[in-house]
């Protein structure tokens, strides 16, 4: 059994959540700040991928990073790089889809944050920068956790982007996602179930970590 498509997901996965656990947090720490009229238009271009099919989003990203695309052309000219049918796209297309898990999550928690705690931590000399890392984040790493370990869940599964941006190459492109389809279509239903039950461990060990680390975070804050 050739494990190239489990490793192929969990390196999409892991740096697709890395990219936008910190444009995630950038992005809702200055929305949570923003007059509402503006927030509400800004959470709507940040939340769309959330509530496009994602074949559309695939589609939409073939538009801007396609071959003959400006953007796409720009890149493969001066750099020599494709932005499309390689590993490293499926990355874009993850990001984009499961950018606004974390952006929600994390918005919602700066939200919640009381305001009086950075007061006072900057009425004792601390800077912005401390006030955000040592205060800040601390009271809120429940929500972005949250937003981070479901980003990630999303990412191992995503199927319709990626396989439209980066297609199904066995040994290059292929994800668990592309392979199960791959293998339903050419009656291979014993691998396919397979590939099924792979995922369905991941998903559980990925559940599992977000319910432990809850409950140590719930614990931390009783003591």
């Amino acid at each position: 059994m050739d494990w190239y498509p489990l490793w192929n997901s969990l390196r999409i996965a892991l740096i697709a959540t890395g990219i936008v656990f910190f444009l995630g947090i950038f992005a809702a720490y200055y929305a949570a700040r923003l007059p509402k009229a503006i927030k509400g238009v800004l959470d709507v271009v940040l939340t769309l991928p959330l509530v496009l099919p994602p074949t559309v989003v695939g589609y939409l990203l073939l538009r801007l990073l396609g071959p003959k695309r400006p953007l796409g052309a720009l890149f493969a000219g001066q750099f020599g790089v494709r932005l499309t049918m390689t590993w490293w796209s499926a990355v874009i297309a993850t990001a984009v889809v499961i950018f606004p898990l974390l952006y929600r999550t994390a918005r919602g928690a700066f939200e919640s944050f009381d305001e009086s705690l950075a007061a006072a931590g900057r009425t004792l000399g601390k800077s912005n920068t401390y006030v955000f890392w040592r205060i800040r984040m601390p009271c809120c790493r429940q929500g972005i956790l949250a937003g981070t370990v479901l980003a990630f869940a999303r990412a191992l599964g995503e199927y319709g982007a990626t396989s439209m941006i980066a297609g199904y190459t066995p040994g290059r492109t292929a994800t668990i996602s592309t392979t199960v389809y791959q293998l339903w279509r050419l009656d291979n239903d014993a691998d396919a179930f397979r590939w099924v039950l792979v995922n369905i461990v991941l998903s559980a060990i990925v559940l599992l970590a977000m319910n432990f680390l809850e409950r140590r975070s719930r614990a931390k804050r009783r003591a």
